[in-house]
């Protein structure tokens, strides 16, 4: 993922946490739904943006949290269906 990608996600989950009543920053690898500090719907929301932004099919994934947890997660996913 580019760096102007990845700028353009961090902002997107920027905006979600901020929905959320969340003003806390955080780090590429920090868990944001594990963790609680997004929900069940935003991720919803973050699968229709990746399938948006990036092609991502999830149709064709095993879909598990772990995939879109932190910026790194995705950052992996997104690289990973990329390569294919």
């Amino acid at each position: 993922m580019h760096t102007q990608a990845k700028s353009k996600l961090r902002e997107y989950l920027r905006t979600a946490l901020d929905k959320h009543g969340d003003p806390h920053d955080f780090a590429d690898e920090e868990s944001l739904f594990l963790s609680g500090r997004l929900d069940s719907f935003s991720m919803m929301n973050l699968v229709v943006y990746l399938e948006t932004e990036f092609s991502v099919d999830f149709s064709a994934l095993d879909f598990d949290v772990n995939l879109v947890d932190s910026v790194n997660d995705i950052e992996a996913l997104v690289d990973s269906i990329a390569s294919r």
